[in-house]
């Protein structure tokens, strides 16, 4: 059985994220947003760069940044085919 979007990733993001990002389009809580296979899956290679540092503002902005154990779980999640 493979990362959940539903019972693993969803829970990380914290409702102030969510609605911090959703007036710029950026559905954290959605994953048919999250798992859009358009462009390769952009929106979630997206925020993946933004949570680890790669793409600034490092998010979530002003901290706490999620732990290396959260962002393999991200990681997995998207290797193992954005599953719901």
């Amino acid at each position: 059985m493979g990362i959940s979007f539903a019972i693993d990733i969803r829970p990380l993001f914290r409702k102030v994220d969510v609605d911090h990002m959703r007036p710029f389009e950026i559905l954290l809580d959605d994953h048919t947003y999250m798992s859009d296979p358009q462009q390769d899956h952009k929106n979630a290679h997206d925020v993946q760069d933004f949570l680890t540092g790669q793409r600034k503002p490092r998010m979530p902005l002003g901290g706490t940044y999620w732990s290396a154990d959260q962002l393999d779980l991200y990681a997995r999640w998207m290797t193992d085919g954005y599953l719901p």
